[in-house]
């Protein structure tokens, strides 16, 4: 939270109350990280590579008894700068002489509450816009009809200084949909506004107050990666977005009208139709002014505009997760890891169409690529305690011999699961000859035998033990002794060495 204030602050160079509405927070709280942030030296290039812990430890609050700040009669000032000549800087003058013991505003903010209180009037205002300042984005309310009956939607953008129109088909108007207009339409204009005002839409808006609308999470992560700040407009308010209105008429009357004979079949052909049809639109002259939009976007727009980042935004939803006993989050029916110091906490994850991101407290812990198998596991080993990786070590090759004898041939049995069992790392040892190659009268010793591997070699079914002994004698390459054979009735008779010859040394 506190990094996204100095980001907005200092990054897209947003006013107090442009900050606040973004993240749904008050004014006071972001003048209070903004002093903070100021007093203590700190900028966005400073903290942009800092955790929320080092930022908030940096910004420790500190105590004061200062006094009330003496709040100015916003009426009259209003009333004051009707007159001619009159300004906010001489009115602040006046403020100061008429609190001289008082704590009192600096002209910074004094101007940024009278712009609060003049925002409350209900006044149409021409609105003066800086070049690559804002993107509006909206639909239209026309719709191209298909051959099978559906109907494709039109999105269109337009920047506020230029006007310049940039329009696309879309299936729908679901959240996808608006994200995928909106990369398409930075990446048109080839570069990042400070801010992108959409649609007060349901599918754009995670809560719709009438006067602090909040995207939701995957609007605000398309913001973040693009480095700017979504403010969606005021429900019922066209004069918020008025470009935006204007530019949905000139598409309809330019580009939608042309296309009314028009025939199409998918929504790619009314894509492609609309974007021949662009350059005409934004090359146009103005009536009343000179230039076009094409040639004012280049001429103001695009100089001011903030440079793209090197990959294209790719659609995120968010899910609240919490960490297994096993240190596993579960997505979609398969299980990825994180930290096991982590279980028990309550994660976000962060869903695209090819990995997964776990967030805790907006520092990513874990990343994975996604699967959709379901029921399957996604591990780290780094993830897991250290005694799990120890028992991880110990079982990956007996496993491997486990599985031998139901898929190999018998000579890759003996020479396989040999090799493997060599290589499990346990002290316990039983060291006796398991099985004896004929060839050459000499016992292979399974070093490294475990107790539990008898287990996993050959499972505790009598049948299949006497009937593998069987076949291993009718192809020549081994015996296995009768009492090795039949000594496996139970887990507790393996484990006091029964299946094991005590003197065996030779063939039987």
């Amino acid at each position: 939270m506190i990094k996204d204030v100095i980001r907005l602050k200092w990054h897209a160079k947003l006013s107090h109350e442009q900050v606040a509405t973004a993240l749904k927070i008050s004014k006071g709280v972001v003048a209070k990280y903004v002093s903070l942030a100021t007093a203590a030296g700190l900028d966005w290039d400073t903290v942009q590579d800092w955790s929320e812990q080092q930022l908030s430890t940096a910004l420790q609050p500190r105590s004061s008894a200062a006094l009330p700040i003496v709040v100015p009669d916003w009426a009259r000032i209003h009333r004051e700068l009707d007159r001619k000549g009159m300004t906010l800087m001489l009115l602040w003058q006046e403020y100061l002489a008429a609190n001289p013991q008082g704590r009192t505003w600096r002209y910074t903010q004094f101007c940024e509450h009278y712009k609060a209180f003049a925002a409350t009037l209900k006044r149409s205002m021409r609105q003066h816009r800086r070049a690559g300042e804002k993107m509006f984005v909206d639909y239209a309310g026309s719709t191209v009809p298909l051959s099978d009956g559906a109907r494709a939607q039109v999105f269109v953008s337009a920047m506020a200084a230029s006007s310049c129109v940039f329009a696309c088909a879309t299936p729908a108007q679901r959240l996808e949909d608006w994200i995928a207009g909106m990369v398409r339409a930075l990446h048109f204009y080839g570069g990042v506004p400070q801010l992108v005002v959409p649609d007060n839409a349901t599918a754009v808006i995670a809560s719709a107050d009438r006067y602090e609308p909040r995207a939701n999470d995957t609007v605000q992560d398309f913001a973040r990666h693009y480095g700017t700040s979504v403010l969606p407009a005021r429900p019922r308010s066209p004069k918020d977005k008025a470009t935006a209105e204007s530019s949905v008429q000139v598409v309809g009357r330019w580009v939608l009208a042309r296309l009314r004979h028009h025939r199409f079949d998918t929504v790619a052909q009314v894509d492609a139709a609309i974007a021949e049809l662009l350059p005409s639109v934004n090359d146009r002259p103005f009536q009343k002014l000179a230039g076009s939009r094409a040639s004012v976007f280049a001429e103001l727009d695009k100089p001011a505009l903030m440079p793209l980042p090197p990959q294209r935004y790719e659609l995120a939803r968010f899910k609240t997760v919490k960490v297994h006993i096993d240190y596993h989050i579960e997505v979609d029916g398969h299980r990825y890891s994180v930290p096991h110091s982590l279980v028990g906490q309550v994660l976000e994850a962060r869903l695209t169409q090819h990995g997964v991101e776990l967030l805790l407290r907006g520092q990513r812990v874990a990343a994975h690529a996604r699967s959709s198998r379901r029921g399957g596991f996604t591990t780290v080993d780094a993830h897991m305690p250290a005694a799990h990786r120890a028992h991880l070590s110990i079982r990956a090759p007996l496993g491997r011999v486990r599985s031998l004898h139901s898929r190999s041939s018998t000579a890759q049995v003996r020479a396989r699961s040999t090799r493997d069992l060599f290589q499990v790392p346990n002290p316990r040892k039983v060291q006796r000859p398991v099985v004896m190659p004929l060839q050459d009268e000499r016992p292979l010793w399974a070093a490294n035998l475990d107790i539990f591997a008898v287990n996993l070699v050959f499972p505790f079914d009598r049948a299949k033990v006497n009937s593998l002994a069987v076949r291993l004698e009718g192809e020549n390459h081994c015996y296995v002794p009768r009492r090795f054979r039949l000594a496996i009735p139970s887990y507790s008779r393996l484990s006091q060495g029964c299946c094991l010859a005590k003197n065996w040394t030779g063939l039987a």
